[in-house]
């Protein structure tokens, strides 16, 4: 994925925000995962996956909830609205390497994503 695809599904964000007095979350996911990532991701068993993390982020709990946690342990949440400053603290103290949890995953996945790059790695 590349600087455009986050664009794009901003700008696909945006619009929905604008047009509809209540968010079609379903629709909003559909479009995000199907169509702006949906032709680089041609796996299906990737798509699910896929649909599966956006289904983590695009929900109305992450808009009616103060603070909404999108991890177990609380690291990642939606912070409160408020100064530039505050917003660029947050964000600094998050880790410098996503942890799986993030995207809903177990922290074996990292285990496993370290292996295949190791291999990667070893074999060019």
């Amino acid at each position: 994925f590349n600087t455009s695809d986050i664009k794009c599904a901003k700008d696909v964000l945006k619009m929905f925000t604008k047009n509809f007095e209540e968010m079609p979350w379903e629709a909003l996911t559909y479009v995000t995962g199907h169509v702006n990532y949906g032709g680089r991701v041609t796996d299906d068993i990737d798509r699910r996956c896929l649909m599966c993390i956006l289904g983590r982020y695009y929900k109305p709990e992450v808009v009616s909830e103060t603070n909404y946690k999108f991890s177990e342990s609380g690291t990642y949440y939606d912070p409160p609205v408020g100064s530039h400053e505050k917003l660029m603290e947050y964000l600094r103290a998050l880790p410098m390497i996503d942890n799986p949890e993030v995207f809903g995953m177990h922290a074996n996945a990292n285990i496993t994503f370290q292996l295949q790059e190791t291999r990667q790695l070893y074999e060019t």
